[in-house]
């Protein structure tokens, strides 16, 4: 959902700030209406990389993309690169508490008037939208937080499910960087070290003996 313009909020985007000037790509860039050809798009963003000898970090928190990059028969692209697969494992309750935390952080930024935008749109027409209000927040029943927050443990559940399927099926050299530990933590300054001792230091190690 990244990809396309538009619900900033609802899809949880990186921001300009979060990004830290490293250049990422394949993000806010179609209108919602284009159908999107994943590989294709792909195929073209890694000649490119391979004429400025570029090695490109692949990056999903839903894992389906990047099987299907990997694994496609025709782009073949197990067969011609080598690859360093990386996962960072948290423990499912930990990601439940921080889902719950990450959707109500997303209902207070206005993700309602978000979506009623791109949904409804004509009855914004002519009228002043109300954005970040009490009103607004009232207007969303509670079971449909509940429904948001539940579905998305069930699609964490399978994202996991799916890793171990490539791991004993597809038979991919997944590293794993156990870091349920600092996402238990919510004070900024703990988190920042513990993301670079915990998980920057180890991740980079192994980059490096890879290439």
């Amino acid at each position: 959902m990244q990809v396309y313009k538009g619900l900033d909020i609802a899809t949880n985007k990186i921001t300009h700030a979060e990004k830290q000037g490293v250049r990422h790509y394949l993000v806010d860039i179609h209108i919602r209406k284009r159908h999107y050809l994943f590989l294709s798009e792909v195929q073209c963003l890694h000649r490119n990389f391979l004429k400025t000898q570029c090695v490109p970090i692949i990056v999903g928190g839903s894992n389906s993309y990047i099987e299907k990059l990997v694994e496609d028969p025709v782009f073949m692209f197990k067969y011609k690169y080598d690859s360093c697969f990386i996962w960072i494992d948290v423990e499912q309750l930990v990601l439940n508490r921080r889902v719950d935390r990450r959707v109500d952080k997303t209902v207070n930024a206005g993700l309602v008037n978000e979506v009623r935008q791109i949904f409804i749109p004509d009855i914004f027409k002519g009228r002043k939208i109300i954005d970040r209000d009490d009103e607004s927040k009232k207007m969303i029943p509670q079971t449909s937080i509940s429904s948001i927050k539940n579905n998305t443990h069930i699609l964490i559940c399978y994202q996991l499910d799916k890793i171990q399927r490539l791991i004993n099926e597809k038979l991919w050299l997944v590293h794993q960087i156990i870091a349920s530990d600092v996402f238990e933590e919510d004070r900024k300054e703990v988190v920042d070290e513990a993301l670079r001792n915990t998980v920057l230091q180890p991740c980079l190690a192994i980059v490096k003996r890879f290439l």
